[in-house]
């Protein structure tokens, strides 16, 4: 653009005084405890309620741990709602099992080793031949000593 039809411009642009020109938008500052307000109005609306003495909350998801450490937790049953509010660290499964063994029943012991398991299939020791996985039939065969692609379609062509 030229310096002219920049100055011009400039020109146009008031920032006071008689006559110049008004906002046309106006800037909202939404704030975050309208957000806050509205949540707890709802969670209000369907009957939470707060439940006290929860010391940690640990929310499973993959291979990867959420967890709430003194968390604030409301719940309601009826609506199959629960509510766990504080900061949250995201921590590998390896991490946090010691901790969350003594917190297991029986029936979550069974489930734990068959996690192991699966853990162990996916990731087998590379130097005990009787533990790796078996070859796929997927993978790319390794070519003949002295056969090449192009002499295979060649022949292929010629028959």
């Amino acid at each position: 653009m030229n310096r002219e039809k920049l100055m011009k411009m400039a020109g146009a642009v008031r920032t006071g005084g008689k006559g110049s020109m008004r906002r046309k938008k106006k800037a909202v500052h939404k704030t975050t405890t309208t957000d806050d307000k509205r949540l707890q109005s709802t969670l209000k609306r369907i009957g939470v309620n707060a439940i006290p003495a929860i010391e940690e909350v640990n929310i499973f998801k993959d291979d990867v741990v959420i967890q709430f450490v003194n968390p604030k937790v409301q719940a309601s049953i009826a609506a199959n709602t629960w509510v766990v509010s504080g900061s949250p660290q995201t921590k590998k499964l390896q991490d946090i099992l010691p901790q969350v063994l003594s917190h297991l029943g029986p029936d979550n012991l069974d489930n734990l080793k068959k996690l192991a398991e699966q853990i162990q299939k996916q990731a087998p020791s590379a130097g005990d031949p009787a533990t790796a996985a078996p070859e796929d039939d997927d993978e790319v065969p390794e070519l003949v000593a002295g056969e090449t692609f192009e002499a295979a379609a060649e022949q292929g062509n010629a028959a």
